[in-house]
């Protein structure tokens, strides 16, 4: 996936925009038809064809902000109006977040959100038009979390994470365990115990403690280390793109990446409460790592367009 999006000039997902997110939205709707849509967990986030099923909210996160890249850039001298910018910028997030609401998937809606009002802030939007959307988020985030008790229990276990360890406290006391059991060096790698029966999703979203375990805290660094090396790079690279929607694309992707790195470590280490999110280029997840890969492509395609 990342050599193939590598070979695409950037501009091509300007010019098919549309398409890509209508494509995205397409896609979301399959999840809700029962013949295909795949309920595991409390959500339907998934389609199921035969032995093949992908997650359709990875896609629509990379499709939405190529579509807003170009809208954009073509309402760059409009984005501080309310009529012409903020208000159609609302009304087409709000759509998109409707999906993620109904699945419900809240983490990949708090990073998609978190994204989005960066990509808009950098286009052009004021300090005001900032601080606006976020506190639209926050309470968007704290409705959706008040209405469902399973959230509101995540939420007290992150207040206190001594609470009912042997339930809902259960994967982050686990968690915790794992990475202060990992010390300074770590046990070795491959030599963790706590994945054995122990810690849930050792190879989705809790596998930053999996790493803790094996490598320690010198390890964690380092990993932490080349994650923010990336972040430095794509900066370098976005911003030195040729044209404004490069700049807005490389940033929006930047963004995505960037923010699930944020929640997935904070939450394991009890900085967050959990949500379930993966950690990009490590967990296991077919979804997630083949959009990862293809957004980094991206990136690297704007970096080679510029030299």
């Amino acid at each position: 996936m990342l050599y193939f999006a590598y070979r695409i000039p950037y501009n091509f997902w300007r010019r098919r925009a549309l398409l890509i997110v209508l494509g995205g939205i397409f896609l979301m709707f399959l999840v809700f038809v029962p013949s295909l849509g795949m309920y595991h967990g409390g959500a339907r986030r998934w389609i199921s064809i035969g032995s093949f099923s992908f997650q359709p909210a990875e896609f629509l996160k990379f499709a939405y902000v190529v579509y807003l890249a170009a809208w954009l850039e073509s309402k760059s001298k409009a984005v501080g109006s309310f009529k012409f910018g903020l208000l159609p910028f609302l009304i087409m997030s709000a759509f998109i977040a409707s999906f993620l609401i109904l699945q419900p998937d809240i983490g990949t809606l708090g990073v998609l959100l978190a994204s989005i009002m960066a990509m808009f802030f950098l286009s052009g939007g004021s300090f005001k038009q900032l601080a606006l959307l976020s506190f639209i988020g926050l309470v968007i985030i704290g409705i959706l979390v008040f209405l469902e008790p399973y959230r509101m229990q995540r939420l007290t276990v992150f207040l206190n994470p001594s609470h009912d360890p042997q339930g809902i406290g259960y994967q982050i006391n686990q968690a915790l365990i794992a990475a202060g059991s990992g010390g300074f060096w770590g046990r070795g790698f491959g030599l963790s115990r706590q994945k054995f029966s122990y810690l849930p999703e050792p190879i989705g979203d809790s596998i930053f403690a999996v790493a803790a375990e094996e490598l320690g805290f010198v390890g964690s660094a380092v990993l932490l280390g080349v994650f923010f090396l990336f972040f430095l790079r794509g900066i370098w690279v976005t911003w030195r793109a040729p044209d404004f929607f490069g700049k807005l694309l490389g940033s929006g992707i930047l963004f995505l990446i960037m923010f699930q790195i944020l929640i997935n470590v904070s939450a394991i280490l009890a900085l967050l409460p959990l949500t379930g999110i993966p950690l990009p280029f490590v967990s296991y997840g077919g979804s997630a790592l083949a959009v990862n890969m293809a957004e980094v492509g991206v990136i690297l395609n704007i970096s080679k367009t510029r030299i």
